[in-house]
């Protein structure tokens, strides 16, 4: 299969899994909220990943649409309650579900896309004719990457709590909140297609590098981005004050007059344009958009080994083109 044949057909899966959700009518005031925020599209960065992986283990990607859809729903489920804990007002360039309608049914929105995604994963098995045994640990993997994903929720809030974060933490955070979905997806993809427990922590193992690389990525663009492209204001995180992997390694190599500056300013919550460039400008001077870069890097390189271990297909191609275009990503 050539790979324009594959993103076609790909592309036709995912169109069929989306397209029309299994998502009740009414009440209206539950579900319209949530076919609204499962049509807003994004990258569908997961689900096409769980279908690659399913092909790259001997699978038909069709085969894992519950799969797919469940882990996108569950991807959903936590952007409502993330955007509502951060107050945030647009996702995607669209109004989120809480500031269109309000907390209480963007929280009870989210609940319910949690018992969708659970009712697609209970089909899956009969769809593509699985095992009891991999029916329950398919199960098992997705009730634990939720519960990694809220451990990860809860830790990034206590770091809002904190002075000090060491990058360990930091990465263990990211590992949870944002990698673990990714890993998720991919041993999901892996079992589906009924693939060992070798292949599947493989599996599992690209997904997590790239989760790690894709948000150090995004703390790098909220520094050094394009913000027509990245969708957001540059500097976003200095002037929230964030603790992200930049701010945390700056602050580990700062000197003393360059860490309280760092600190003045991140701790502020009202930095201006130039104080935003004042950090950028530390952070340039110290090396750590060089060290993002190479951190960012290594974890693609991590999961580029992985799926060399893999038999040569047009899976295994695409996604590895999949993951150097994610490299290279300004958004």
């Amino acid at each position: 299969m050539i790979l324009q044949d594959l993103r076609k057909q790909l592309d036709a899966i995912l169109e069929s899994a989306f397209g029309s959700l299994p998502v009740p009518e009414k009440p209206a005031s539950l579900y319209d909220p949530v076919r609204y925020v499962m049509g807003m599209g994004g990258k569908r960065l997961r689900p096409r990943l769980l279908l690659l992986t399913a092909g790259l283990c001997g699978g038909k990607p069709e085969n894992a649409i519950p799969a797919a859809r469940a882990v996108e729903m569950l991807h959903n489920f936590t952007l409502l309650h993330d955007d509502i804990m951060d107050n945030a007002g647009t996702r995607r360039g669209m109004a989120t579900v809480h500031e269109k309608w309000d907390d209480a049914t963007a929280i009870l929105s989210g609940d319910v896309l949690f018992v969708l995604a659970l009712e697609q994963l209970t089909v899956q098995g009969t769809h593509a004719g699985l095992s009891d045994a991999v029916n329950t640990r398919l199960m098992q993997r997705f009730l634990e990457a939720i519960r990694i994903v809220c451990d990860g929720q809860a830790m990034d809030m206590d770091f809002e709590r904190r002075d000090e974060v060491a990058l360990p933490e930091y990465l263990e955070m990211i590992g949870a909140k944002t990698a673990a979905l990714l890993r998720c997806s991919m041993e999901l993809g892996a079992l589906t297609a009924g693939a060992d427990e070798d292949a599947t922590a493989d599996c599992g193992e690209i997904g997590e590098h790239a989760g790690l690389a894709f948000q150090i990525q995004d703390d790098l663009l909220d520094a050094v981005g394009d913000t027509s492209k990245f969708g957001k204001k540059v500097g976003g995180d200095i002037i929230e004050g964030k603790k992200t992997w930049l701010t945390i390694r700056a602050l580990e190599r700062a000197d003393d007059t360059d860490r309280l500056l760092l600190r003045q300013i991140l701790g502020s919550g009202t930095a201006s344009e130039s104080d935003v460039l004042r950090v950028i400008r530390i952070y340039h001077d110290l090396g750590v958009i060089d060290d993002a870069v190479k951190a960012i890097k290594m974890h693609y390189d991590n999961a580029s080994q992985k799926l060399a271990h893999f038999k040569e297909s047009a899976y295994r191609e695409e996604i590895k083109l999949l993951l150097n275009k994610l490299k290279v990503r300004d958004n």
